[in-house]
């Protein structure tokens, strides 16, 4: 009995610290930046982020910030669901929470340079409709060179 309980330890240490394979690439390092995020898999993110889209359709916005928000509490790395939360702020108007929640957004993008480039377009349109037409032209001339990238 005491091998089994033994044997059972170390298999679940073995299946808690994976280690890389014969040539292949190093496990990740605490301060490497994290891999790009694809679409999520979640499908409670999934879930939300339709209801969202429908709440946005129906001009329901602060509901679509809330349910976008509460994918964000499942998934907080997701450049996706942060670059949608930028757009809905964009839409009721809170400006300079659209650009920190895009550049929030571009942090967690890794080097997807497409979903990088339209945070900067979001940036840009906040920056103008805040008057800052100098601050919307760099961030349209960022978005610029990701897009050639």
């Amino acid at each position: 009995m005491r091998f089994s309980a033994a044997l059972l330890l170390v298999l679940a240490a073995c299946a808690t610290a994976p280690e890389a394979p014969p040539g292949g690439p190093a496990p990740p390092t605490p301060d490497a930046a994290p891999p790009p995020v694809s679409r999520s898999e979640n499908v409670a993110v999934a879930g939300l982020m339709e209801s969202a889209r429908a709440d946005v359709a129906a001009g329901k916005l602060s509901t679509a910030a809330a349910s976008i928000e509460r994918a964000l509490r499942i998934e907080p790395r997701n450049p996706r669901l942060w670059q949608e939360l930028a757009r809905v702020r964009l839409q009721q108007g809170q400006h300079v929470q659209a650009e920190e929640v895009a550049k929030r957004s571009s942090s967690f993008a890794g080097s997807d340079n497409a979903l990088r480039a339209e945070n900067w377009r979001l940036i840009a349109q906040a920056r103008e409709a805040l008057g800052d037409a100098d601050g919307a032209r760099a961030a349209r001339e960022s978005a610029e060179k990701l897009s050639l990238r």
